[in-house]
């Protein structure tokens, strides 16, 4: 026991040891989700205001080498987790590199794009503050997606 905790291999874990789930929550399947697809962009909702969430919605997105995000913004916070691949992020001119292990903070209103600038896909891990998750152009007009 270090600091009152008790550690415990994951094998020696028992049902006793967690507490129930409640009624409410939902486990999701990937395979159950549609897959919607841009040019060089596949698209996956993974979890959203369907699944009965108010202020979430995480997506999963590939993008294929040399593919881009179009320019765009959305008026939520948005995090950005890369898990394979390279590539950069464009914000107010100044661009930035990422690669796995990288997570990228947008904040509301903040115009954007991402590139994949690696020789392999990249994989990306998206929660935004809003949902449904909406996308604007820089001009302000909504973009219609395949997915909202």
């Amino acid at each position: 026991m270090e600091g009152g905790i008790l550690h415990k291999t994951s094998n020696q874990r028992r049902a006793a040891d967690f507490a129930p789930l409640p009624r409410n929550m939902s486990i999701i399947s990937h395979d159950l989700r549609p897959i919607y697809a841009l040019p060089g962009i596949k698209h996956q909702t993974l979890a959203s205001g369907a699944d009965k969430l108010a202020r979430l919605e995480v997506w999963m997105q590939t993008l294929d080498p040399g593919a881009v995000t179009p320019v765009h913004y959305h008026e939520c916070e948005e995090v950005v987790v890369v898990l394979k691949g390279s590539g950069c992020l464009i914000v107010g001119g100044v661009i930035t590199e990422c690669g796995p292990g990288t997570t990228l903070i947008i904040p509301p209103m903040a115009i954007h794009q991402i590139i994949s600038t690696g020789k392999g896909e990249m994989t990306l891990v998206v929660a935004l503050s809003e949902t449904p998750s909406r996308v604007f152009a820089p001009d302000g007009e909504e973009l219609a997606l395949p997915w909202s």
